[in-house]
């Protein structure tokens, strides 16, 4: 697996991402990875690394670069620490789907120019905070986002005016919903309203609930890891790519 790092200089900041390749020429189709909570990490390297094993090129930007450098956290001890858990939940609540819109348009544009990756339509994978990211980046790039997974995502049903799943309607790619059952952040109501807004909106879409999963499945680093239900959301998430992407 090939890495490259990019930084794009900014009013704001430093724009920094991780270019993951396959060997070899391409061009391979690209996948936008966004990450969770606990930030860029070992952990989503290797899970960038399973969507390279499978012929992609994979973009992960930081999410966090606005606020600066920040120590790494633990995932499997943040939420038990009130410290941590104050200190990853300012930096959750900093992020906006309409920056990193702008921010991945301007990484997927600096990266276009790379013969070994097809980058005009692209798709996109999100876990946890970066499922609902994903989610809200294809709302507001339906011309460019072909194929969306959501895994474990939770904030996609609010009562705010502008909530995710109010903007259903400018979806044109395919979601998948990766739904553990224990999981507060996207409840059985929050399930219906999906449900309904994007059948309402012609989506074509999965909505698939893990039992007995919990919300972080997904990811190796968490407490709550359920290895049999990763294996199962990397196959669904895989033929979603393989279909609308191909390889």
């Amino acid at each position: 697996m090939i890495e490259r790092r990019i930084e794009m200089s900014s009013e704001e900041g430093t724009l920094d991402a991780a270019l993951f390749l396959p060997t070899g020429s391409g061009p391979w189709p690209l996948v936008v990875f966004y990450m969770d909570a606990f930030g860029p990490r070992p952990a989503l390297t290797d899970m960038a690394g399973r969507l390279v094993e499978a012929g992609y090129a994979v973009l992960q930007p930081n999410l966090y670069w606005r606020t600066g450098p920040f120590a790494p956290f633990e995932p499997s001890k943040t939420f038990s620490d009130p410290g941590e858990r104050e200190r990853v939940m300012k930096l959750l609540n900093s992020v906006r789907v309409e920056q990193v819109v702008a921010d991945t348009l301007a990484l997927v544009g600096e990266v276009a120019g790379d013969p070994r990756l097809r980058a005009e339509r692209f798709g996109c994978v999100g876990y946890c905070m970066g499922g609902r990211i994903a989610f809200g980046v294809t709302t507001e790039l339906p011309d460019r986002v072909v194929a969306c997974a959501a895994i474990h995502p939770g904030g996609l049903v609010t009562d705010a005016p502008d909530s995710p799943h109010r903007k259903a309607r400018r979806i044109r790619g395919v979601v998948y919903l990766g739904i553990a059952d224990e999981d507060g952040s996207c409840s059985l109501e929050h399930q219906e309203a999906l449900r309904e807004a994007l059948g309402a909106a012609g989506v074509r879409y999965t909505l698939e609930i893990y039992p007995g999963a919990r919300h972080g499945f997904a990811v190796p680093d968490h407490s709550v890891y359920d290895a049999e239900a990763a294996e199962r959301h990397w196959a669904r998430v895989l033929a979603l790519f393989g279909a609308e992407l191909g390889t």
